[in-house]
């Protein structure tokens, strides 16, 4: 039996919305038929991890934000994660899915790069939007929430970078939440042959924690020879309940796309990342840290598809787990009949720092082709007291110690990330969600 949800908007409101967003007709028919059907479909169901008492429909569609003019007029958060303004390149902020500061260099136009926020993108590019949104990577149709937000989405971003291009300087967007605000965010590239390009986003909270759902979708396209760098750093308050879920299509022949998430979200989350190689020879590579902390429950599950020759598939997961957090990892490389020559790895650990804690690592292999290599690994524990010992002994504080524990337990993976500016946010928000 599905589990009926209602979410606090109707027909004529969303209909409302989206004319007053100038929308092309195809996106708000999409609207309302996706409305139609979230009430409907079931709840997605991770493994291990019951959902069907979390708040995804209990939000504001009020918006109550408005763009900015300047810099300066950015919040400090926002601020302090892009820098110095002399030093912005390619910068989109929104704030409760309002865009508030866009800066592009001038060469990205001329060399026909898009780079805007999605609603810009509807109204501007609707047809090259229409021919990838939620077409391919990801379906309204597949469970409630997925339908939720193919209704409600009233922010994000998107990249299109064509053919035989090189984005040099990086793409950065910065979402912030606030309030009991539902955010229903949408980011969409497009890469296409032989083009590359590096992403980051941040999530973040403002203001005081009122309970809202956050509802994230991000799709990826990548064409033969291009290279796609995704990094993202989420930082939601424990007041959200997350649903995100990444995607990639890896079409092109010899393509590569490297994802770099930081899921450090406060609040219960449940985070899908899935990678479909397509393209003979596309590669996938997926590192992903994580803290959980309080009482807050989280999911993760990391897919990579294989189906095409000589593909690639990597997938390097590292959590900590504090006071009675919880979280399941899960890693599944899935190998179809007919990918001969194709390679996947998966390695998950978790580190528990406290009795209440609770992790669970589960690798997951799925083949059905001979001609393959494939291998796993995962493990599960607490702090080494041998290790705990030794530093101590060396005239460490328990608390220095276990910080510098924490840190050569992430290291692997924070280290390893292709992107230097997402490393450093990490590294900074490590040391303070841990301590």
């Amino acid at each position: 039996m599905a589990t009926e949800l209602t979410f606090p908007i109707n027909e004529q409101q969303l209909q409302s919305f989206s004319k007053g967003r100038q929308e092309p007709k195809w996106f708000s028919d999409m609207r309302l038929d996706a409305l139609s059907k979230a009430g409907r479909l079931e709840l997605p169901n991770p493994d291990k991890t019951k959902i069907t008492k979390w708040n995804f429909t209990s939000f504001s569609y009020d918006a109550n934000a408005e763009a900015t003019s300047s810099y300066a007029e950015l919040s400090d958060a926002v601020r302090t994660l892009v820098g110095e303004e002399d030093k912005i390149e390619n910068l989109l902020t929104q704030k409760n899915g309002v865009t508030t500061y866009l800066a592009a260099q001038a060469e990205l136009q001329e060399k026909g790069v898009i780079f805007t926020d999605i609603e810009s993108a509807l109204r501007d590019h609707g047809e090259l939007v229409q021919k990838y949104f939620m077409q391919d990577a990801i379906s309204a149709n597949e469970n409630s929430l997925t339908a939720a937000h193919a209704a409600l989405v009233n922010g994000g971003t998107f990249i299109y970078v064509p053919k035989n291009v090189e984005v040099q300087a990086p793409l950065q967007a910065i979402f912030a939440h606030e309030g009991n605000f539902g955010l229903f965010n949408h980011v969409l590239i497009v890469a296409e042959e032989h083009s590359s390009l590096t992403y980051i986003e941040n999530y973040l909270s403002e203001g005081s924690g009122e309970q809202s759902t956050a509802n994230i979708i991000a799709e990826v396209y990548v064409g033969d020879g291009a290279t796609v760098r995704f990094g993202a750093v989420d930082n939601l308050a424990d007041s959200v309940t997350t649903y995100v879920n990444r995607r990639g299509q890896v079409n092109g022949r010899d393509a590569q796309l490297y994802w770099a998430l930081g899921l450090m979200n406060d609040g219960n989350t449940v985070s899908e990342n899935t990678t479909y190689l397509h393209g003979q020879g596309s590669y996938g590579d997926t590192k992903s840290v994580s803290i959980g902390r309080g009482k807050q429950v989280q999911n993760f599950t990391t897919n990579v598809v294989h189906y095409g020759k000589d593909t690639d598939g990597q997938i390097l997961k590292h959590g900590v787990l504090k006071e009675s957090a919880t979280s399941i990892f899960n890693g599944i490389s899935k190998i179809i009949k007919g990918a001969t020559k194709a390679n996947g790895e998966q390695t998950e650990r978790v580190l528990m720092l406290s009795e209440k804690a609770r992790g669970d690592a589960n690798p997951i292999l799925l083949i059905d082709e001979d001609d393959v290599t494939a291998g796993h690994a995962a493990s599960v524990g607490k702090i080494d007291p041998l290790q705990m010992f030794y530093l101590m002994s060396r005239g460490l504080s328990r608390q220095e110690a276990e910080r510098l524990i924490i840190h050569g337990f992430l290291e692997p993976v924070v280290g390893a990330l292709p992107i230097d500016s997402v490393k450093k946010q990490l590294y900074e928000l490590i040391e303070r969600k841990v301590y």
